[in-house]
């Protein structure tokens, strides 16, 4: 960074780099600039003109100050700092004027447009414009625009910021937006009229300044100052990005991102965004008891003490499910090793190596992303795993990074070498000489598609060989919010999934739901939904989604983050941990811990990064012994985004976004 300058904002002396523009100048001493078309994660268009400042020995006229530099401004006459003033006489008729001809052509319908109460027009008409117009003429109209199922438009609203087509374009990656005419029949429209195809559309409701784009599953149902808001993590992926979610009474009326530099900046996948709805659907709300071949409602004490009665003297297993909090998974291994029994988080086969951290974790933060000059993926399709993690990627292609996929090809969002397919581009890949990468950034991601196989161990081994060999940072992309903290506490059987399930007269399924449990073993399963694993269930413990109690989970960079809760489960459900205190009571083994809090503290005691909350451990370099190379392709982990754990399934806009990727993927093409 260049040395700091000096210079003067409304009297006050401050130094700052002169590569920072002047509204961000402002911002470091606190001094509110408003804008409409600005935004620190976009390129800038400065073409909204709200953010004029007054530049002392400059122009007569305002600047924009999201368009000028520091680095731009002259010194005085006598080599003085320069002078930027933002409350003159001239900023303030500059920005009333700027406000007056935004409001030409907007519709006065704020008491039924959905952004009221949280609309950047209103609150700055309020603070910079003024109580009247000059002008007289009748207002335009613009038709609106389809946008699919996420996104509701009403288009007459639109003042041309443009940030959704320099969100769409820079960002999410697809270039379908942009503006039409000039003068008053300027546009924002889709090309051909197109639908947006990305996972991260949902976004552009959060950049609009004004009620143009607003959340088509929410519209209308609830005004911002009737929400109670809890800020918590999202489990739809294993990023664990920063949310918060907005209830109305018991009910779950959106789901928004919080913003958290190293996780995932302030977007948010659509999937995160919108699955709400299945919060609503298909939930377990009592316990069940399968008698004469059929589940039949049962209390909870005839529950808990028919689990009991079927484990005791059993040969037991545990399985943790994909959403479950790390507290949780810790209270069902006390459990079942109790009782002589094991517990396997890895339900979906991957060859992760317990105990070793920086083999199923890696050595690599998601900000590592944003300054790597290379970046390697194995295995995986990020715009499907974690559509947030793969801007990331985006971003740093942007910036000039070369990336590399070994593994499906797919569209990523943006260009890559696709060096093959299979087990053998890998062993090439590892047999290059790449000494030219000694002083460059390089960051490899492996996904579980790479390490489900049978040789995933030997395929973890040769990616740590080429991590090595490149000097670059390890990241090991997971496709479940559990599973890292489930790692972290020993929810590991050796031999994996099969040989846990192997012979086990009695399986105690914590929502896991995507995997068969086979016929011959009593299922106990306890989980939120009526998914696949409750129609093999025995028994049926009604338990709490990932918004009905707190919980740590640990995400993929394996940083600990906590979850709040932002409502109650419906009916009888109960949380997860204390279902399992109250059963290991029955059982006459009880836990030791009555409450959360005391939980937590014998949690910590024993795996203590877990009680370092947002901060990510550095992992030592293990190394795993190498082994021969299987053959055959990699297969991604994922096949449907939207489809992936039982909340999703529930939710009928997931399915309805499921079944559009699905008919795009299929449309059938003409021959040239």
């Amino acid at each position: 960074m260049s040395e700091l300058r000096k210079i003067i904002i409304d009297g006050n002396e401050v130094e700052v780099p002169p590569e920072m523009t002047l509204i961000q100048a402002c911002e470091e001493v606190g001094i509110e600039i408003p804008r409409f078309c600005y935004h620190e994660r976009l390129s800038i268009a400065g073409n909204c003109r709200m953010c004029l400042v007054e530049v002392v020995g400059g122009p007569p006229k305002p600047a924009a100050s999201c368009a000028m530099q520091v680095r731009d401004l002259r010194p005085g006459p006598e080599g003085q700092p320069p002078q930027v003033r933002t409350n003159s006489p001239m900023v303030k008729k500059a920005r009333e004027g700027v406000m007056e001809f935004l409001l030409i052509n907007h519709p006065l319908d704020c008491p039924i447009c959905d952004q009221g109460g949280e609309c950047d027009l209103q609150d700055q008409a309020m603070a910079y414009g003024v109580d009247f117009s000059r002008y007289r003429e009748p207002k335009r109209a613009v038709e609106d625009l389809q946008l699919g199922p996420l996104v509701e438009t009403h288009m007459t609203r639109c003042i041309s910021c443009t940030r959704c087509v320099r969100f769409t374009t820079e960002v999410a990656g697809v270039q379908v937006m942009g503006q039409t005419g000039r003068g008053e029949d300027a546009e924002i429209t889709t090309y051909l009229g197109a639908l947006i195809e990305s996972e991260m559309v949902g976004n552009i409701v959060d950049l609009c300044p004004v009620g143009a784009l607003v959340s088509a599953p929410y519209s209308f149902t609830a005004r911002p100052w009737e929400l109670t808001k809890t800020e918590t993590i999202d489990v739809m992926d294993a990023l664990g990005s920063n949310i918060r979610v907005d209830t109305k009474g018991r009910e779950v009326m959106r789901i928004l991102p919080r913003n958290h530099d190293g996780v995932n900046e302030e977007w948010l996948s659509d999937k995160s965004r919108y699955v709400w709805d299945g919060l609503k659907r298909q939930r377990l709300d009592r316990p069940y008891i399968r008698r004469d071949g059929k589940l039949k409602p049962a209390t909870w004490p005839e529950a808990l003490s028919a689990a009991a009665s079927a484990m005791k003297g059993k040969k037991v297993t545990g399985l943790v499910g994909d959403l479950v909090s790390t507290e949780a998974a810790y209270a069902l291994k006390l459990l079942i090793e109790g009782q002589g029994g094991t517990v396997e988080c890895r339900t979906d086969g991957a060859h992760l190596p317990a105990g070793n951290r920086s083999a199923y974790v890696g050595t690599a933060l998601a900000e590592d992303i944003d300054h790597a000059q290379k970046v390697l993926l194995i295995g995986t399709n990020p715009r499907i795993e974690a559509p947030v993690l793969n801007a990331r990627i985006r971003k740093a292609w942007l910036n000039g990074a070369d990336v590399v996929l070994v593994g499906e090809a797919a569209d990523l969002t943006y260009e890559y070498e696709h060096f093959g397919t299979d087990r053998a581009a890998l062993e090439k890949l590892a047999g290059l000489d790449m000494s030219d990468l000694a002083n460059k950034e390089c960051v490899v991601i492996v996904g579980q598609g790479a390490l489900r196989e049978a040789d995933g161990a030997a395929v973890l081994a040769k990616v740590q060989e080429i991590t090595e060999k490149s000097g670059a940072k390890l990241l090991v992309l997971h496709t479940a919010a559990s599973r890292v903290g489930a790692m972290d506490i020993g929810c590991t059987t050796e031999g994996g999934i099969k040989a846990a399930t192997e012979g086990a007269e009695v399986i105690y399924n914590l929502g896991a739901d995507e995997i068969d449990i086979a016929e011959g073993a009593f299922v106990i399963y306890q989980g939120s939904h009526g998914d696949r694993g409750a129609h093999r269930a025995d028994i049926i413990l009604p338990g709490s989604a990932y918004t009905e109690e707190p919980g740590i989970f640990v995400n993929t960079e394996g940083r600990p983050q906590l979850a709040l809760r932002a409502g109650f489960a419906p009916g009888e459900a109960k949380e997860n941990w204390a279902i399992l205190r109250a059963l290991s009571g029955e059982m006459g083994a009880k836990l030791p811990f009555n409450s959360l809090p005391a939980l937590r503290n014998h949690l910590t005691e024993v795996v203590p990064h877990l009680g370092e909350i947002d901060l990510v451990p550095e992992n030592t370099w293990e190394k795993l012994e190498a082994a021969p190379l299987g053959k055959g392709p990699f297969r991604n982990a994922i096949s449907d985004h939207y489809l992936t754990n039982p909340i999703a399934r529930a939710s009928s806009l997931m399915a309805e976004l499921s079944a559009m990727a699905k008919a795009r993927r299929e449309t059938p093409m003409a021959a040239e």
